[in-house]
């Protein structure tokens, strides 16, 4: 490798580590005709399901800009150096690492140099001649361009296994202030027409096997977190109507990074702190797996996430009137708003309650959390004795890893905290 392709890809790798929306990809691509690697198990940055560590080449195709978005390193007023690669680069440093087993795939995002659609139809030709010029069947993340044209938008389809646009601020009136030079239906016409492009092409391949796969790992999108004032209720009802408006596979939530005095953003050292964006990303998750309905989780009463406990067991201390439930009888969306069980869990006691009566050996061997669960349930044994106990009680004994024997014995103690 060159000094001059070095320089540059340390600082569009450096420039790219700020979009987190490229963990997971579930897209089934795979190799045949001796074609160049495999997509088949999916791809990730961190960590598949399956415990293996996996990479991407993760960069930016340039970090030029048009855009002054007061968030964002690239923005055109940040005194940076600025270098772009040509599209061959990408191509060889891409089949370069993938033959010496540096990565599994390719995220390219990019600056927007000129307009949307001249990015983009780059961003395009990289996908495009790694699969037909390469045969390179890898993982290929493409960021889309808001404002780029529908024939761009499918192009990219038939050549990536996702497609992500960030709508970047959770509310209009945040990107107003922080990026006023952009359009919010820049950003959603683009995921409505992939949203609508991916249905049909799922369609027709029911009718047509031979039908091209189009970005089969489907579209997710980018929030950034902590730059504006919205709450934590705030940003979850923005992922709620993106999930179920446009099909997202994900929403990642990203935690500002101050990086300048603007006098519109948090000031320098006031970065997000790592658990909010933890308990956004379980709040996601109780969403879309176990269940709960947005508000239900936060609310007019309650507009952030508890920083001390996750939100399941927010949810239940405010809902004590629901428990305890009996393991043995409570239907599976019952079960699954437990603490301390999740969703194999949960299956594995409907599962095995068909034989016997479950008690709390057959509840710990199942594998659920039960110095969480045992306040909110009851089962075929008398191991542990719930008492009526505030949810205060409850919480401090969790955070304590207590069993309650203290704090019950002198119950003033609790006004400490």
């Amino acid at each position: 490798m060159s000094e001059r392709i070095r320089e540059k890809l340390s600082i569009l790798a450096d420039a790219a580590k700020y979009d987190v929306s490229c963990s997971s990809s579930g897209s089934n691509r795979k190799n045949h005709n001796k074609s160049l690697g495999d997509a088949g198990n999916g791809i990730c940055h961190t960590y598949t399901e399956d415990g293996r560590c996996v990479s991407l080449l993760k960069i930016l195709l340039t970090n030029f800009c048009i855009y002054d978005c007061a968030y964002c390193v690239t923005r055109k007023s940040n005194d940076i150096r600025r270098v772009a690669f040509t599209v061959q680069e990408v191509i060889d440093l891409t089949i370069n690492f993938y033959r010496r087993n540096y990565i599994e795939g390719l995220f390219l995002s990019s600056g927007i140099f000129k307009n949307a659609d001249y990015t983009m139809e780059r961003l395009v030709q990289v996908a495009k001649k790694l699969r037909l010029e390469h045969k390179f069947n890898g993982y290929i993340h493409l960021k889309s361009i808001p404002g780029a044209s529908n024939e761009l938008m499918h192009e990219a389809g038939l050549y990536a296994d996702r497609l992500s646009i960030n709508i970047e601020m959770p509310t209009e009136s945040g990107l107003k202030l922080l990026a006023p030079d952009k359009n919010r239906n820049d950003m959603i016409q683009p995921i409505n027409y992939l949203k609508n492009e991916i249905i049909l092409h799922n369609d027709q391949k029911k009718l047509i096997k031979k039908t091209p796969m189009f970005a089969p790992a489907g579209q997710s999108t980018q929030m950034i977190i902590g730059a504006t004032a919205e709450s934590d209720k705030d940003i979850m009802l923005t992922a709620d109507k993106f999930y179920k408006d446009f099909n997202l596979k994900r929403v990642y939530y990203s935690g500002f990074v101050p990086i300048s005095n603007d006098k519109r953003l948090p000031g320098l050292g006031s970065s997000v702190p790592m658990i909010r964006e933890n308990r956004l990303y379980q709040t996601d998750w109780l969403m879309r797996f176990y269940g709960f309905n947005v508000k239900e989780l936060l609310n007019d009463s309650n507009p952030h996430l508890d920083l001390d406990i996750d939100p399941k067991l927010s949810w239940a201390l405010r809902n004590l009137s629901q428990f305890p439930v009996d393991i043995n009888k409570a239907d599976l969306q019952i079960l699954l708003r437990i603490p301390g069980i999740g969703l194999q869990s949960a299956y594995k006691i409907v599962q095995g309650r068909k034989f016997q009566k479950l008690n709390w050996e057959h509840l710990k061997k199942i594998g659920i959390a039960v110095n969480r669960a045992k306040y909110f349930i009851t089962c075929n044994s008398h191991a542990y004795e719930r008492r009526d106990l505030t949810a205060m009680n409850i919480k401090q004994y969790i955070l304590s890893g207590s069993s309650g024997k203290n704090i019950k014995n002198n119950p003033y103690q609790l006004n400490l905290f």
